[in-house]
């Protein structure tokens, strides 16, 4: 992963919509923030707030992925005074993987650049404010799932391990061996397979899985 959310970021839960609203002298500036995974999803809300909002003057986009790709539009607005303005606002408040259109219907006063950008940045932050109330907002950590193939004997001992090392069980199956599913902070997992390691005299029970991002 690249551009600076390093081991984790904060994002607004899949499903989750939320709105802020800013109004100056009769125009009103509503920001909408959502969840997305893609830029395809990021172009299919945009379209729905346009659909939504088709007698507004302005619908303004800006985006941030995981993976550090971020956009943004002034979509007719003079130049960065407003697709820029909310861009900054979901880079300050940390988010990533999350898309704020602010729709502007027009109250029939220029408001001016500087007017512009406070408008802009004041809807966007309305909508962060919102989602954090709503607690709509989650942290996303990358972790490792590691798989253990277990008898049963030593199901308590392996759990406690796990535990020792900063983890959770995240799934169990019992047939007739048990099979964990762990998870831990990505790097955690090496002192818990090593653990596992020395408990079952040398033989490799516990298999790391490949990183990713999730709650934890």
């Amino acid at each position: 992963m690249t551009g600076g959310a390093g081991a984790g970021y904060r994002t607004l839960r899949a499903g989750a919509e939320v709105s802020g609203e800013f109004e100056d002298r009769r125009s009103r500036f509503i920001a909408q923030l959502t969840h997305v995974g893609s830029e395809a999803e990021a172009d299919a809300f945009l379209a729905a707030v346009r659909a939504r909002h088709h007698d507004a003057r302005h619908n303004v986009p800006a985006w941030i992925l995981a993976d550090g790709r971020e956009r943004c539009s002034d979509d007719g607005e003079p130049s960065r005074t407003s697709g820029m303005p909310v861009l900054e606002v979901l880079r300050g408040a940390g988010l990533a993987d999350v898309c704020c259109v602010v729709t502007r219907y027009f109250g029939g006063t220029l408001l001016g650049p500087g007017g512009l950008v406070r408008a802009y940045t004041a809807a966007a932050q309305a909508a962060v404010a919102a989602a954090e109330k709503d607690g709509a907002v989650c942290e996303m950590t990358l972790v490792c799932p590691v798989t253990v193939q277990l008898p049963y004997a030593l199901y308590d001992r392996v759990t406690r391990l796990a535990a020792d090392a900063g983890g959770r069980v995240s799934d169990s199956l019992f047939a007739e061996d048990v099979q964990l599913t762990c998870v831990f902070r990505a790097g955690d997992e090496e002192r818990f397979c090593s653990a596992v390691r020395e408990l079952a005299a040398g033989e490799d029970l516990a298999r790391p899985g490949e990183p990713r991002f999730a709650e934890f």
